[in-house]
């Protein structure tokens, strides 16, 4: 779902962007101080963990964002997401973006508060399509998609541009690299460091109910 979503839009773009030397994104959580996030996060990884289905359904919005902006809704999203499967990639994807912080944003004349943090902090000066952040402290950038390669050296939480975004490892086969543009030159970052900032984001509102799920789609949604 991640490849084919980021290869479609990066083919509408020039492959080879600019590389944005020293620009970073530190992670935040602008909810941090609120103790109803705090409470209602705790609880929603908790269901995650259970793979919990109802309370999932319990907290979405009545018009919730889905992958296609077009067909909003609890039935959608039921079925996008494969909830009444063993296996849902929800569980997964939920938890992977609930641990990278969340940054408030617009929409809908509401205030979203949306995990990753990545697009409510992302500069307006640098194209969301062509560049990601690197999401982990001291990545190494390799100089083939291979750890036993010369490393080029390290960044943390830097956007960088995306070349390609899925590069088979040289030798094993469950590994997966991004192409990116360092210095002028190509180098490869395992895939699982580096991430969108138009990629699936869970959004959220503060209602006198409580907190309710408004999205779990693409970010760049309006």
């Amino acid at each position: 779902m991640r490849s084919l979503l980021l290869a479609a839009l990066l083919a509408a773009a020039l492959l080879h962007s600019p590389a944005y030397a020293q620009r970073k994104l530190p992670r935040v959580d602008e909810a941090a101080g609120d103790a109803s996030w705090l409470r209602f996060k705790r609880q929603l990884l908790a269901a995650v963990e259970k793979r919990d289905k109802q309370f999932i359904l319990s907290i979405l919005d009545k018009n919730v964002r889905n992958q296609d902006e077009r067909t909003r809704g609890i039935a959608t999203f039921r079925k996008q997401w494969e909830l009444d499967t063993d296996d849902s990639p929800l569980w997964r994807e939920l938890t992977q973006a609930l641990q990278l912080g969340g940054a408030f944003i617009r929409r809908d004349k509401r205030r979203e508060l949306c995990a990753p943090y990545l697009l409510g902090r992302w500069p307006d000066d640098v194209s969301p399509i062509e560049n990601a952040v690197v999401i982990s402290r001291d990545a190494a950038v390799q100089s083939e998609p291979s750890i036993s390669s010369p490393a080029l050296g390290r960044l943390s939480y830097d956007i960088v541009g995306v070349v390609d975004w899925e590069v088979d490892d040289k030798s094993d086969p469950k590994q997966k690299w991004v192409r990116i543009r360092l210095q002028g030159r190509d180098g490869f970052v395992p895939e699982e460091q580096v991430r969108s900032p138009i990629e699936q984001a869970a959004c959220f509102v503060k209602t006198g109910s409580g907190w309710r799920m408004t999205a779990f789609a693409p970010a760049g949604g309006e």
